[in-house]
């Protein structure tokens, strides 16, 4: 693996256009396990490590959604794939919008898909993600993560031990702690402008949990009318492991033009 192409995992067939995911704050390309299982009779699926994440613990640069977006688009480019599709999750679906807007006029993105996406509004819980950032005991991270899920939702405690076997290594907490403070601005997020998505010419969809504890729902309001907005109820901050049906349909859908 070059430096020039982040950590990925490729399932499906070739021949399709691919589906791009980018996966959120502390997560990684597992993130999008069951997505990919799901679409891998139908769909070629990338998905990959962020720098600061996963394989690309010790990236060469790690920072905000900025500094991924860079690192994102040049594995894609190294990778030689012109036209694909995204998924972005929280974090991730910040980087697949700027991603987006970045590749506007060359029209090589042809849908865009977020969940619960980072940047569509100032607020968000900042001491969760803080305190996430930095847990390393297994019950702490077995509350934190709880969070991160709808009300009626349970995290098996296996989930907490196997992060606390990760979180082992100090390394990870340095890289989560580093990220956490370049995306956020004190108590707000940083963002961008909502009404720039009018300006995508390819299909937007946004799907959200009513119970979101990490970013208000709310924050939907604020989109153009021609993103399609999909509410969950009792669903949290992670649509994709929630309602993984759900949202590999919506993928589908989404995706269905190329």
């Amino acid at each position: 693996m070059t430096q020039t192409i982040l950590p990925h995992r490729i399932q499906g067939p070739e021949g399709t256009v691919p589906l791009v995911c980018v996966h959120g704050f502390a997560g990684d390309r597992d993130t999008w396990l069951a997505l990919q299982v799901a679409l891998q009779h139908r769909r070629r699926t990338i998905a990959f490590d962020l720098p600061g994440h996963g394989a690309a613990l010790e990236w060469p640069r790690i920072g905000h959604a900025g500094v991924s977006m860079k690192e994102l688009i040049a594995s894609i480019d190294a990778m030689g794939i012109n036209e694909f599709h995204l998924v972005g999750h929280s974090m991730g679906g910040a980087i697949a919008t700027m991603t987006a807007l970045k590749l506007a006029e060359s029209e090589r993105v042809k849908s865009l898909t977020l969940l619960a996406p980072g940047g569509f509004g100032a607020e968000i819980n900042h001491r969760l993600l803080r305190s996430f950032a930095v847990a390393t005991e297994s019950h702490e991270l077995h509350a934190l993560f709880g969070q991160f899920f709808g009300f009626e939702k349970h995290v098996p405690h296996t989930v907490a031990e196997q992060m606390a076997q990760h979180r082992a290594d100090p390394r990870v907490t340095a890289a989560l702690a580093t990220v956490v403070e370049a995306i956020l601005d004190g108590e707000r997020q940083k963002g961008f402008d909502l009404a720039t998505l009018a300006t995508l010419r390819h299909p937007i969809k946004l799907i959200w949990g009513t119970h979101d504890r990490v970013l208000p729902p709310t924050q939907a309001r604020g989109v153009p009318g021609i993103v399609a907005v999909h509410m969950f109820d009792g669903v949290g901050h992670m649509p994709q492991l929630e309602i993984p049906r759900e949202v590999a349909r919506l993928v589908t859908e989404n995706t269905a033009i190329a």
